[in-house]
This record gives C-alpha cells, sequence and structure tokens, in this order.
C-alpha cells in the first residue's frame, strides 16, 4: 500500500484526487493537509488541519507520515493578487516547494507538483514540455522558480503543468471559467470576455487522472496536461453557453487592454500533449466533449 499525501485537499484538484484515490483504498492509504477544517465531505482518510508555510509542522508530519508520493496541489494562483502580495505568492509558491522538496530527499519522496502555462510568453504557443520558459507576470516567475527547484535536486519529481483548470467539488472556496460564467448567464447578467486570448481549458478529473497515473507508472519528469483544443476565452465562453443551453447573446467579446489587469497575459498559450499520449497513455479530449462529461457530473451531483 502507497502512502500518499496530498497538501491543499480541501482544494478543487486535492477534492478530486482525494475522491479518485479512495476508490482503491487497498492501493493506496491517502493523507490530506489542508488550512482549516477537512471540507470534503469524507472521513474515510486521514486528515490534518496543517499551513505547510509553517515549516516546522510541515517538517514532523512528513517526517512522521514517511509517505511514498507527495503531490503539491497548493499554490496561491490568483494571477493579480500574485502582483500586489509578491510574499505571501514567494512563500507558498516557491519556499514551500524548496521546503518540501528538502524533506523529499530526506525520506527518498516522489514529489508530484503543478505547474502552469503562464511560465510561457504565448508567442510561440503551443508549447511542448521542452520549450523555453519566459514568464510575464510575478505568479509564472515562482512556478518556473518551483520547477527550477525540482530540476536541479536529485530526488524523484513530476511536474504537471496545466491550463485553466474547471469542475466541482465540496465547498468551494473560489470559482472557476465554466462555473463563472454558467452562472453569470443563467442569471440572466451580461458579461465581457476578452478574444483575444487563446486558451486550453483542463476538466479537473483529467488533472486528478494524470497525477494518479504518475505515481502509478512512476513517471518523472514534466507533462503538459490540458484538453486538446485551442480556443480564445470568448469562444470558450460560448462553447460554455451552448453546453449549458444559455443565451449567447449576453456575451461581448472585448480587447485584453480594455482590462487593465495588473498581471500580464500570455496571448496564446496552449500545450503539445504528444509526450503524455505517448508516456501516460492518456489522450485528453476537445473541451466541448469535456463539457459534456462536467455536464453529467453536475446532474449527478443534483440528483
Amino acid at each position: 500500500m502507497k502512502k500518499i499525501i496530498i497538501t491543499g485537499s480541501n482544494g478543487l484538484l486535492g477534492q478530486n484526487l482525494l475522491n479518485l484515490l479512495l476508490e482503491e483504498k487497498e492501493t493506496y492509504k491517502v493523507i490530506g493537509f489542508s488550512r482549516g477544517a477537512n471540507r470534503s465531505g469524507r472521513d474515510d482518510f486521514e486528515y490534518h488541519n496543517l499551513d505547510i508555510t509553517d515549516t516546522k509542522k510541515l517538517q514532523t508530519n512528513l517526517l512522521k507520515i514517511q509517505p511514498d508520493v507527495v503531490i503539491n496541489t497548493a499554490a496561491m494562483t490568483n494571477v493579480d493578487a500574485c502582483e500586489t502580495d509578491k510574499e505571501n505568492c514567494h512563500l507558498l509558491n516557491v519556499d514551500v516547494v524548496q521546503q518540501l522538496t528538502s524533506l523529499c530527499s530526506e525520506i527518498q519522496t516522489h514529489l508530484i507538483h503543478i505547474s502552469t502555462d503562464f511560465i510561457f510568453d504565448g508567442k510561440n504557443g503551443p508549447y511542448t514540455e521542452e520549450d523555453t520558459p519566459s514568464p510575464l507576470s510575478y505568479y509564472g516567475e515562482t512556478k518556473l522558480q518551483s520547477e527550477e527547484i525540482l530540476s536541479k535536486s536529485t530526488i524523484d519529481y513530476t511536474i504537471l503543468r496545466t491550463i485553466l483548470v474547471y469542475g466541482i467539488v465540496a465547498e468551494m472556496s473560489r470559482s472557476n471559467i465554466v462555473l463563472w460564467v454558467k452562472e453569470a448567464l443563467e442569471k440572466g447578467n451580461p458579461i465581457t470576455i476578452v478574444d483575444d486570448q487563446y486558451r486550453m481549458p483542463t476538466y479537473v478529473e483529467d488533472l486528478a487522472l494524470a497525477c494518479k497515473l504518475c505515481i502509478d507508472k512512476k513517471a518523472t519528469g514534466v507533462f503538459h496536461i490540458s484538453s486538446n483544443q485551442l480556443l480564445s476565452i470568448y469562444k470558450i465562453a460560448q462553447e460554455i453557453a451552448d453546453a449549458f443551453d444559455l443565451d449567447k447573446k449576453l456575451i461581448q467579446p472585448i480587447s485584453t487592454t480594455t482590462l487593465n489587469q495588473l498581471a500580464v497575459r500570455p496571448v496564446s498559450t496552449g500545450f503539445d500533449l504528444t509526450k503524455t499520449n505517448r508516456e501516460l497513455n492518456l489522450y485528453p479530449k476537445s473541451f466541448t466533449e469535456d463539457l459534456q462529461r462536467f455536464k453529467e457530473k453536475l446532474t449527478q451531483i443534483q440528483i
């Protein structure tokens, strides 16, 4: 039985990982680390109310548990907030990863870490795992620094880069693009969406499955995880409206320059998924198809 620690187990990816790994309790002993009470709605795993920026507590718990794998889903991901609160951004996105890497080295633990398309400048996408990063924002800089900590280490590590993750779990602390667009249109609220940025959104269940495959296959190195379809964010919003039979006329396109966002966003990212297909045997689908899976999930929750 493999002992798996999930940091940020209350989050969107964290809870999806819990649900996926706990389907095989004879294979995995799952331990969740998150701040505050357990919000997953499950009590069939070991939960620790733990602030992972507390170096001493993180060290004590990790050395006591001696996990086989740590999956680090915790991060500061609000791109504009990272520009104004660089101290906390660096603490969670870089310092914690340095600490986890050191501890995993000490106990010979496989560390799976989540990164982002925002390490790229968006000028030459879709990107392969070997393309040269050039972040435009402080968030992107910190995520690249975390990758460099791992790549310079001697531990077994896996970096999963992803894009615009969406999905739903119990007691969500923040929304995502699909839920935000859906809820706004359901209320009849007009929304403005940029039509000059391009992304490949990622259904959270695919990202969780990628983490599990990396455990099972002992896959190390860098992998790209997203849907297989590059769309403008405006087109993404239109697809959401179509999937849920909502009024597309409420969606108005705007240009990035009108937003005056603090952090610079890359124009067009997207991933080449060849390595993910070949080495993980994972074949992500189009955003259109993934939305139908998500719609079915929402129906099951409402039932």
